[in-house]
Formats: C-alpha cells, sequence, structure tokens
C-alpha cells in the first residue's frame, strides 16, 4: 500500500477543493479585501498544517529546497492570491479562469525543457482541447451587464498565471528533497510573513464581519489551501509538471457545477459542452503516462528520484 500511487485520486481531491474556493471567494468578496482574505486564508492553512506536519518530526530543509520552497511561498502562495482575488473584483468568473488556465500551457512549455518532460504529443492535444473547454465556459459565464475588459483585471490574471507557473515548478523542485505535506506548510508559513502588511486591513475586516463570512475563511485556508494543495504535492511529486497542471482545466467545469448546486447558477448549454471537452483533454493528457507504466513499471518512479 505504501508504494501504491494514489496521484489521480489526489488530483481529484485537489481539483474539488480549489474549484470549491472560487464559491468560497465570491461568497466574501464584499467582506474581505484581496490582501486581507489571502493573509486569513493562509492563517488559517498555516495552522492546520501545523497540526498535520508537526507531528512527522521531519527534518527542516535547507539550501536549495528551502530557498525553493521561499520562492513559491511568496509567489504563488502569496503573489498570485492577492492578484487572483484582486481581477474577480473586474472581471467575471469566466474570464478569470479562461485567462489564469495559460498557467498550464507555461508550465509544459518551461518543464518540458528544464526538466527534460520534452513534448507528447497527447500532452498537448489534450491541453488544446482542455483550453477550448476553458474557452467555452468563459464564453457561457459572459454577461452584459458585467465588465469583462477591464485591462487592470486582464493584467492581474496574466500575472496570476505566470505567478502559478513560476510556483509550481519551483515545488517541483523542492519536492525532490521533501514532503508533500511539510513544503506545503512551510509554503503557507513563508504566505504569512509575506502577506503580513495586510493585517490591519484583516483584523479591521474581521469585527464587521459575519460569522458565516469568517466560516468561509476559515473553509479556504483549511481545505483549498491545507488539503488541496497537499493532495497536490503528493501529485506533482509523482507524476510530470505537465501533467499535473493539465488537470487543473477541469477546475472552471466543477467551479460551474458547484456554483449550480450552492449559488442556484443554472449553466448553459455551452457550459456543459465545455466541461465535457476538458474532461475529455484531461483524458488525454493522461495517455501517455498509463502507456509508460505498461510499458516500464519502474521508470516513473526512477525518473524522479
Amino acid at each position: 500500500m505504501k508504494n501504491r500511487d494514489l496521484s489521480l485520486p489526489a488530483l481529484l481531491v485537489t481539483v474539488l477543493l480549489w474549484a470549491s474556493a472560487f464559491v468560497g471567494i465570491r461568497a466574501i468578496a464584499d467582506t474581505f479585501s484581496p490582501g486581507s482574505l489571502t493573509l486569513g486564508r493562509l492563517v488559517a492553512a498555516s495552522i492546520a498544517m501545523t497540526v498535520i506536519a508537526w507531528p512527522r518530526r521531519e527534518v527542516l530543509p535547507t539550501g536549495k529546497p528551502l530557498g525553493m520552497i521561499v520562492l513559491y511561498g511568496i509567489v504563488w502562495f502569496g503573489a498570485y492570491n492577492v492578484a487572483l482575488n484582486a481581477a474577480e473584483q473586474d472581471l467575471d468568473a469566466g474570464t478569470t479562469a479562461l485567462i489564469v488556465n495559460i498557467g498550464p500551457i507555461l508550465i509544459a512549455l518551461i518543464a518540458g525543457v528544464i526538466f527534460k518532460e520534452g513534448f507528447p504529443k497527447p500532452l498537448l492535444a489534450g491541453m488544446a482541447v482542455a483550453f477550448a473547454g476553458v474557452a467555452l465556459i468563459a464564453l457561457s459565464t459572459q454577461d452584459s451587464s458585467v465588465e469583462t475588459a477591464s485591462t487592470i483585471g486582464v493584467v492581474l490574471c496574466l500575472v496570476a498565471a505566470v505567478c502559478y507557473a513560476i510556483g509550481t515548478l519551483s515545488q517541483k523542485v523542492a519536492l525532490r528533497d521533501v514532503s508533500p505535506v511539510m513544503s506545503v506548510w512551510l509554503a503557507c508559513l513563508v504566505g504569512v510573513v509575506v502577506c503580513l502588511p495586510f493585517a490591519p486591513q484583516l483584523i479591521d475586516e474581521l469585527r464587521d464581519a459575519s460569522a458565516g463570512d469568517i466560516g468561509w475563511l476559515v473553509f479556504l485556508g483549511v481545505f483549498p489551501t491545507a488539503i488541496g494543495f497537499s493532495t497536490w504535492a503528493y501529485a506533482l511529486k509523482r507524476l510530470s509538471a505537465g501533467q499535473v497542471a493539465s488537470t487543473t482545466y477541469l477546475v472552471p467545469a466543477v467551479a460551474t457545477l458547484i456554483s449550480w448546486a450552492y449559488l442556484g447558477e443554472i449553466p448553459t448549454a455551452l457550459a456543459f459542452i465545455g466541461g465535457g471537452l476538458c474532461l475529455l483533454g484531461v483524458t488525454i493528457t493522461r495517455l501517455r503516462r498509463r502507456t509508460a507504466v505498461i510499458e516500464d513499471p519502474a521508470g516513473l518512479e526512477q525518473s524522479h528520484r
């Protein structure tokens, strides 16, 4: 059981939890500003990860692994979340998801060169199909009453996409020497330190927040961040960066379904088609891995030692 690869179930947990974050952020967007929301979420995540990681008594990383953790703690856990939260104030969720999902493409391209993962046809084809699905979901959520052409919003989404790519690639390097749980715990702590300037704002906003708003903030920290990033790290340690990143194309589709169930927002036919394309695209990206496992069961594990 210890050697059993649970990467796919772990990624599905990540997709579900990250998708739920879109609903949570929307639910408290009027209560917490982008910076304070990020800090509050990371504080809750840090507490949860301390409970999970501390009993392991794992040796703290040093040198390059620690440097990589600090890098993605700043860029991904800190800057990415602030930029994304700010972008969603100017853009609708569909447009935001479309632009941010440039991230997996950047990851696959850079990883193909730096990590020698190459550019397998199933990965590229699957990402193209999944990206088309995200585009359809974005088009299906357009509303003439919502400003979707905000230059600032688009720029913030592009910043978030770049942060996502840098964060994933630097975490991939750190995971060569650090366990998934430890990598997330330390990154949460780094994110908290980076976002401390937002502390006064968070304190003021907590005073006016309802119990439900605070509950959402804790939920975002414990589930999408602490648990979602831990299952993500587990899969990232075992699979290629391109394959793992491509799975997040499912997030907009799942988020649409959650919004349907929780907020009563009925998806359009175009959104359902887009969701189907996302599923198909992610399935295509995994064809290469299944073939590789059949031909060389040990090859995948050896490639990441």
